[in-house]
């Protein structure tokens, strides 16, 4: 491949990864915006959307005759278990949408790369070198800034849902690189994650269902759209370069989303919490000059 091409190829992996960035933090104020409806109705209506998104994909696919609903033998149980960790990372994510500022409940959530290292290592058998396994150390320790441990359960529960929501996504994210090496197709992995979602809020939604009002309703049918453009964007700039070349852009979030929590609510997070988005984003930063100085693109 030509180097001038490349670099395009870079340059536009990078574009789309800052607008997926940009969706998700603007899903996240959607989320906080939508006001006292429970998350798992928020959860819900953003799925929706995702799942008529994917099942339209995956018809049309299916129509050119492209079989994209094969399951390779193995993928069944992993499938499962992609939508079930994707599935309860989602509900955390929301869950501390509701309680903390969004720039916190993003970091929190952009955890979930340092947990895909480990996972990976369960699920794949990669190894992982001494500098990523520091950075998952480190990363850990910036990230006990944001949640401010103590002994009241209750103030630090929301961040620490994060926090796991956070390993949670890095959990399904390993599935994921697992089931696209057996060629499982990711609009499937995409439906069958927005599926079981759904399943799992139907219980919530029949004894805690809360009438929306017409605003909220636009304002969920608006974070679909901004999470389904994020999905979209997401694929595209993995599709674009390699991610040893862009992932790093992905922290672009962080930014975008204390830019709308000021704006719209006038969050201002802590001292310590911009300490914690220090250490995180730059053990990020160790991680991806070492994966960039350890690719072979």
């Amino acid at each position: 491949m030509p180097h001038e091409y490349s670099k395009a190829r870079i340059a536009q992996g990078v574009f789309y990864i800052v607008c997926a960035s940009f969706c998700f933090a603007l899903m996240g104020m959607l989320v906080h915006f939508a006001g006292d409806i429970p998350f798992m109705q928020k959860a819900f209506f953003r799925n929706v959307i995702a799942f008529f998104i994917a099942c339209v994909v995956l018809i049309k696919e299916q129509r050119e005759g492209k079989h994209p609903f094969v399951l390779p033998r193995g993928s069944i149980c992993l499938l499962f278990l992609r939508s079930l960790a994707g599935s309860l990372a989602l509900f955390g994510n929301f869950y501390t949408l509701d309680k903390i500022n969004i720039a916190d409940a993003s970091i929190l959530n952009k955890m979930s790369p340092f947990f895909a290292v480990v996972f990976s290592f369960v699920l794949l058998g990669e190894k992982i070198m001494p500098v990523p396994l520091a950075a998952i150390c480190i990363s850990i320790a910036g990230a006990a800034l944001v949640i401010k441990p103590s002994f009241d359960i209750a103030a630090m529960l929301p961040a620490l849902v994060g926090f796991l929501g956070g390993a949670g996504a890095g959990f399904a994210y390993a599935c994921v690189r697992r089931l696209r090496t057996i060629n499982v197709n990711g609009k499937l992995i995409i439906a069958c994650f927005s599926l079981l979602s759904l399943l799992l809020a139907v219980p919530f939604l029949l004894f805690r269902f809360s009438p929306m009002t017409g605003r909220q309703l636009l304002i969920m049918f608006g974070a679909g759209i901004a999470a389904a453009g994020g999905q979209f964007f997401i694929t595209a700039a993995y599709g674009a370069a390699p991610a040893a070349k862009i992932s790093i852009f992905d922290y672009s979030q962080i930014l975008f989303s204390s830019l709308m929590g000021y704006i719209a609510f006038g969050q201002i997070p802590d001292a310590m919490s911009f300490a914690g988005y220090a250490v995180i984003i730059a053990m990020a930063i160790v991680v991806f000059v070492y994966n960039r100085r350890h690719s072979d693109y």
